[in-house]
């Protein structure tokens, strides 16, 4: 509405104008350099129109041939600019499929088009590292070291080829320099928690969880999971160093934190018990066995109170039986107990029961021992020994991780040093829900992982397949 009133505005005056001239007829003569010329006022107005015309469209031709060679540049730039994110995008992709030929070459011509080191360097390293080229990677990884906005993606990048060579010292110390460098980022805190553990620092690994909690890098439960394996480590080790009440303080702040805690009992009630406090370690054991029959359990009962006869040893499992009858590695601990005391119907006849329940391998091998205690070795020996190989496979701890087995708990596991992931479980069987070991811990995802792959980044406005 407001533009027609303008044009019949200006239509309207243009209009006046021509009627004012032609109410006002007259001659215009112009002598220049010998000639004259005479014409209306009307016909002088016009020329003077079509002059300024045509001055303001020289002005406007000379104005574009100056600009010109600037228009052609931001042109091409731009043009440069589309090819090379299209060239970036297309590499990030061929890194997704692990295409490593198109990823590198994807790589070169980005770098060549586009003047954004940030990404190109990225897309370099990844296409490396798909092609097996690790020092290029750390080259290009090093790089990115010198720049403050990618820094952080180089530390990550360089820190997984340490963990891939096993060269844990310098991923522990590109670790802490992430860790300074985002203080509140969840890997370099996870990845410093599971190193200083590797190297069995158990107190800088605590502290580490510390930082990591206030962060909420963690889940509550795996944070208390993880804090209780970490002070079990702490006591045995304060315990083999002869510090034995740093030992008791340690273990029974694990106890505290986690009371079914199996590893955290056995602690406390082995040095409860060195340091005279048997009543005290069979109230941890007792605690432990409430909240699930275990036989490191049952061994650290038998194991609290020094010099015990068999006949002693016994009466002592006894106890332990009577506080869940139903238990069978109770009844299991009683039968070797049995053994021992050479009580050969005792141990036979909770033998029998625990087979009846579950015959595992270790059942048959305790049957096997007691035929060859009370007969010697013989056919009946070789009968039980020979069930063995089809028996049920017996509960050990199992590495969530790798699936490794172990003999005995630790917190680190023996076969691919994951933190915490060790598992009281059948081998063979899926984990049953989080039980507190993650499946894969930081360190290890990161040697799994081939490259670190970001989102690619967005054409710019006009690209093709842009909207």
């Amino acid at each position: 509405m407001k533009r027609a009133l303008l044009y019949f505005l200006k239509l309207g005056l243009l209009v006046a104008a021509a009627v004012w001239l032609a109410n006002r007829p007259g001659t215009v003569a112009v002598e220049w350099q010998g000639y004259a010329v005479e014409t209306s006022v009307g016909i002088a107005a016009l020329a003077l129109v079509v002059a300024l015309v045509a001055a303001s469209w020289l002005y406007l031709l000379w104005r574009a041939l100056l600009r010109s060679p600037r228009a052609i540049g931001r042109i091409r730039g731009e043009s440069r600019r589309v090819r090379g994110y299209r060239a970036l995008t297309q590499g990030m992709v061929a890194v997704a499929a692990g295409d490593a030929r198109t990823a590198e070459r994807c790589a070169a011509k980005a770098s060549s088009l586009l003047d954004e080191p940030p990404l190109t360097l990225l897309l370099s390293a990844q296409a490396a590292q798909l092609n097996g080229d690790e020092q290029a990677a750390a080259k290009y990884f090093e790089a990115m070291l010198q720049r403050p906005e990618t820094e952080f993606l180089g530390l990550r990048g360089l820190l997984t080829q340490a963990l891939r060579r096993g060269d844990r010292a310098r991923a522990l110390e590109l670790a802490r320099r992430a860790q300074a460098l985002e203080p509140k980022a969840e890997w370099p805190l996870l990845t410093l928690v599971e190193l200083e553990a590797r190297r069995g620092d158990w107190t800088a690994a605590e502290e580490a969880l510390d930082r990591a909690q206030r962060a909420k890098a963690l889940p509550p439960e795996r944070a208390k999971h993880q804090r209780t394996a970490l002070l079990a480590e702490r006591a045995r080790a304060a315990g083999a160093a002869g510090r034995l009440d740093e030992a008791v303080a340690a273990a029974q702040k694990a106890h505290d934190l986690t009371p079914s805690s199996v590893p955290a009992a056995v602690e406390l009630a082995r040095h409860k018990a060195r340091a005279g406090n048997v009543k005290a370690a069979r109230k941890a054991l007792e605690q432990a066995w409430r909240a699930g029959p275990h036989p490191d359990l049952a061994d650290a009962w038998g194991e609290i109170e020094e010099g015990a006869d068999p006949l002693a040893l016994v009466k002592r499992y006894e106890a332990l039986v009577a506080i869940d009858p139903e238990a069978q590695e109770g009844h299991l601990a009683l039968a070797r107990a049995a053994i021992r005391a050479r009580l050969w119907g005792q141990a036979r006849t909770h033998l029998e029961r625990v087979r009846k329940a579950a015959p595992t391998a270790r059942v048959y091998l305790l049957m096997a021992e007691l035929e060859e205690a009370e007969h010697g070795d013989g056919p009946g020996v070789r009968q039980w020994l020979a069930k063995v190989p089809g028996a049920d496979a017996d509960a050990t701890w199992v590495c969530a991780g790798c699936g490794g087995p172990a003999t005995a708990w630790s917190a680190v596991c023996g076969h691919c040093g994951t933190f915490d992931a060790l598992e009281w479980r059948t081998p063979g069987t899926p984990v049953p829900g989080l039980t507190g070991a993650q499946p894969l811990g930081p360190v290890a995802a990161a040697t799994a992982l081939p490259t670190i792959v970001p989102f690619a980044p967005p054409l710019p406005p006009g690209a093709p397949g842009t909207a």
